[in-house]
């Protein structure tokens, strides 16, 4: 998945996703050009186990 791609499901910035990813709390493979894709699986499960408290100040 795309960052945008991730940061509408969680109604967030692309930024913020990218924050999540330098923090640890997503992991980030990157393409053959250098941008950034997250398993959709890794995702759904930070989505089932967060509760909206995610949105970054």
């Amino acid at each position: 998945m795309t960052p945008a791609e991730v940061a509408e499901l969680f109604r967030v910035d692309p930024k913020t996703v990218t924050r999540w990813a330098d923090a640890g709390k997503l992991t980030a493979l990157r393409t053959l050009g250098g941008h950034r894709r997250y398993s959709r699986e890794e995702v759904q499960q930070l989505l089932t186990n967060n509760d909206g408290t995610n949105r970054s100040a």
